[in-house]
């Protein structure tokens, strides 16, 4: 038994880890000790990636590329190879993922089982908007291959199914053609809210990504409104500037006085900065991969992040009231993020990108932390909207049940030889 945590590292339990490595024996090797689920890198913030006391699949080590069409752009792959290996082995060729989270350094599998989304769904969609088909491997030893036109009601249960229908053994996804690795970018400040939907509305038509900064202790929501498009451009690959956070502070770095500092000194730089550019993928899709180990800022208790979405109607007036009770509480984060989702189904029954507008924020660990939750919940609820499986770690199963209607429909899909910390909290087993 080793001790295993997630990126929030609020809580490091243990587990009987098997590490995966030969996709052809499979079968065998989840077959017992039972329950099990898959595990990946464990960036999922919460208790979706852990099964205390149980058995975790490590999946790191199906790493390989299968198959791989020029012509098409379709890759076959094991659920363990990372979202970075295929950029940087595809963009050079001029292919790249459709949809990408804030890290690259996340699995395949992982990004099925919590159906990421990036800063184009509005474009694009969510990643299993891309996976024309996989392969799914039950712990009875039965094998599903399934895609939105084959076993289509399989397919919508693993997608965003949090791993809770099977191991995916393999995937194949749709890659989609790039001039290049950069981008033309254009940076807005905007003083609030109102200023925010307009930026949004206006840029769905001409730009791929968007997304926000916003400061959650400024009165009238002031942020950061970045958008980009692909370009090609003749200019050498930047040199990678990697750090890691190489310590855990003994209290969390994160609190009132740094986050009031951090928030005006990253408002003024880019409001300096602000117009139009030329950035690498890297640099606009993932900034925090620049920082390794960086969870380590928010100290030894760790930190959740709440990740809300809402819809667009009265989308306004509930991230208004959102940031109002963060920051009377003054308990906010440097990572807050906002954006809007596209008008698109889901292709998951319990995918969390819906039409609307996601709100997410790092919160430290410290007391008080859940009364502040529980009127954010009360807020999410009012609203009609839904937190995210992948970032929560404390939802009440209240919440849970009504902001995922086809909870129900999914049910009957699960593996009974297969559970979690999240399962058995939200769902009883």
């Amino acid at each position: 038994m080793v001790t295993v945590s997630s990126w929030g590292r609020l809580a490091a339990p243990q587990h009987d880890l098997r590490v995966l490595s030969d996709r052809h024996d499979l079968a065998a090797q989840i077959a017992a000790p039972l329950p099990g689920l898959a595990y990946g890198m464990g960036r999922s913030y919460g208790d979706v990636c852990l099964n205390p006391g149980a058995t975790l699949w490590q999946t790191r080590a199906l790493d390989r590329l299968i198959a791989f069409d020029a012509q098409t752009g379709r890759l076959v792959c094991e659920p363990g190879v990372l979202l970075r290996d295929i950029q940087r082995l595809m963009m050079p060729r001029g292919w790249a993922l459709a949809v990408t989270p804030g890290t690259q350094i996340v699995t395949v599998g992982g990004a099925i089982a919590n159906d990421v989304h990036g800063k184009n769904h509005h474009v694009r969609g969510s990643f299993g908007d891309h996976v024309p088909a996989l392969t799914l491997l039950r712990t009875d030893g039965s094998r599903i291959v399934c895609g939105p036109h084959r076993h289509p009601d399989w397919f919508a249960a693993t997608v965003g199914g949090a791993g809770l229908t099977g191991l995916v053994v393999e995937a194949e996804l749709q890659l989609q053609r790039v001039p290049g690795p950069w981008l033309d970018t254009e940076t807005i400040p905007y003083s609030d809210l109102g200023e925010f939907f307009g930026l949004a509305d206006t840029s769905e038509a001409g730009w791929e990504y968007t997304v926000s900064w916003i400061d959650c202790l400024s009165r009238k929501g002031r942020g950061i409104f970045m958008r980009a498009n692909p370009v090609h451009a003749d200019a050498p690959e930047p040199a990678p500037h990697q750090r890691t956070m190489p310590f855990t502070p003994p209290v969390s770095a994160v609190n009132k006085l740094s986050l009031s500092l951090f928030n005006e000194a990253y408002f003024r730089a880019h409001q300096w900065r602000a117009g139009t550019g030329r950035a690498h993928y890297q640099s606009f899709f993932y900034p925090l991969d620049n920082l390794l180990e960086w969870n380590r800022m928010y100290g030894p208790r760790g930190f959740y992040q709440y990740q809300c979405v809402v819809p667009r109607a009265g989308g306004e007036q509930a991230v208004g009231a959102m940031l109002d009770a963060i920051r009377r509480d003054g308990n906010g984060s440097f990572l807050a993020v906002l954006k809007t989702f596209g008008e698109r189904a889901a292709p998951g029954m319990l995918s969390f990108a819906r039409p609307g507008v996601t709100l997410a924020l790092d919160f430290p660990n410290r007391r008080g932390t859940e009364q502040l939750f529980e009127r954010l919940d009360a807020i999410v609820a009012e609203a009609g909207g839904r937190i995210y499986l992948a970032k929560d770690a404390r939802m009440p199963r209240v919440l849970f049940e009504a902001g995922y209607p086809r909870l129900a429909e999914f049910l009957p899909f699960r593996d009974s030889g297969i559970s979690s910390a999240l399962s058995r909290r939200l769902m009883g087993f």
